[in-house]
């Protein structure tokens, strides 16, 4: 069966993370997951593992650039 987040890989998206009491928002990539963690690029080569518990939801980031 495959991971809820495979489908995700290497697209950018917005997880909605939790921390105690802190909901936050955080673009990026998933870019590898293991039993308990998500690999999560954020920016320019910044991979830092999130707990699959702290993840509330993950979205499409549709967030598009206007040049002016």
């Amino acid at each position: 069966m495959q991971s809820a987040y495979a489908v995700w890989l290497d697209q950018p998206v917005v997880l909605q993370v939790s921390a105690g009491d802190l909901k936050v928002p955080l673009r990026g990539t998933i870019v590898g997951e293991s039993s308990d963690s998500v690999r999560f690029r954020i920016g320019e080569g910044w991979d830092v593992d999130i707990y699959k518990t702290m993840i509330l939801a993950v979205e499409e980031d549709n967030w598009v650039s206007i040049i002016t």
